[in-house]
């Protein structure tokens, strides 16, 4: 059978995704270095609302509050022990909010980077971090998501560790990299290997792309780079919105609902097809996003030089293929 996600993308152009947990939660209290999926059932009030903001702001698909709920960083907070419940407690809020919603609404389980380094550089094995994906999955399956959706991996080994996990739970999932080092991911992978990385796997993602990294123009000049590989599978875009700057104590992204608007016409006309934003995006992006969606027509696939005139200057010259691309000033933009 076909899966929710799928058949949605086979009935629309463009699919809108969520914008940031953390930011959002932030905003609601809670405190830099607690666990947001504590939250799940310490505070299960706010991650309804958390949910509930990005489906009223016109979101298709949101994901849930797991993105660090695996054994690896939940020992960090003496809850490894709880992985399985944080995730489907975490997953039976998101159903009850997408089933009220009046509409279709995906509910996509969030499954982060386990924190640790693959090997050979690394301690981190196959078969451990397959096992470690394996259980988070397995939670959010009980607790009812349409799909699995792994997003900011920087490893190829561990893109594919995600991938034999989904396929042990029997789950249908999206996977996004996150492109924040001139061009590549933090452990070197480029657009066209994550292309040939996602076409060799014998379980692939519904879908797949880019999420975080270092600003929207980055993350754009990426979606190309998924293109001119000649990626057949829907593309994601989830980029940051605008640029962290430090004030009172907190992150802030100096991205506007105007500027996000821009973004996301741009990265529907570069071929994504679902299209979200992560660190800094709030409902009112959201809000802007679908409406600049529904209202502007497709255009030509912008240039880099377009990319740039709307969104701001690359943080690299090399879009990490080898090739340098056009020089930009450097505009200081780093993971948020």
């Amino acid at each position: 059978m076909t899966d929710p996600l799928s058949r949605l993308l086979e009935t629309r152009d463009w699919l809108l995704a969520d914008g940031a947990t953390g930011t959002n939660l932030f905003n609601m209290g809670l405190t830099a270095g607690d666990a947001p999926e504590l939250w799940n059932t310490d505070k299960p009030d706010n991650i309804r609302k958390l949910y509930r903001s990005a489906v009223e702001a016109g979101s298709d698909i949101f994901l849930t509050n797991t993105f660090g709920a695996n054994a690896s960083r939940l020992k960090l907070h003496d809850a490894q022990a709880r992985t399985r419940e944080l995730n489907r407690v975490g997953a039976e809020l998101a159903r009850e909010v997408a089933d009220a919603a009046g509409r279709d609404v995906i509910v996509a389980g969030s499954i982060g980077p386990t924190g640790e380094i693959m090997a050979p550089m690394g301690t981190l094995t196959h078969e451990i971090a397959v096992e470690i994906f394996h259980e988070q999955a397995e939670g959010l399956k009980e607790g009812g998501v349409d799909v699995l959706w792994v997003e900011t991996i920087s490893a190829a080994e561990e893109y594919a560790a995600a991938a034999e996990a989904c396929a042990r739970a029997g789950m249908p999932w999206c996977g996004t990299m996150s492109f924040d080092t001139a061009g590549r991911t933090m452990m070197g992978v480029t657009a066209a290997q994550m292309v040939s990385l996602v076409d060799r796997l014998s379980h692939p993602p519904v879908a797949f792309g880019a999420n975080c990294g270092v600003g929207a123009s980055d993350l754009l000049r990426t979606v190309l780079g998924f293109v001119t590989a000649g990626a057949e599978r829907p593309i994601i875009a989830k980029g940051n919105a605008g640029i962290p700057k430090y004030h009172d104590g907190h992150i802030h992204y100096d991205g506007t609902p105007e500027l996000m608007a821009e973004y996301a016409v741009l990265a529907r006309d570069a071929g994504a097809r679902i299209i979200g934003g992560c660190c800094g995006t709030t409902p009112d992006h959201l809000a802007a996003m679908r409406k600049a969606l529904e209202e502007r027509p497709r255009g030509e696939r912008p240039t880099l030089e377009l990319i740039a005139e709307k969104m701001g200057g690359y943080s690299s010259a090399s879009d990490g293929s080898g090739e340098a691309g056009p020089a930009r000033e450097r505009r200081g933009r780093r993971r948020g």
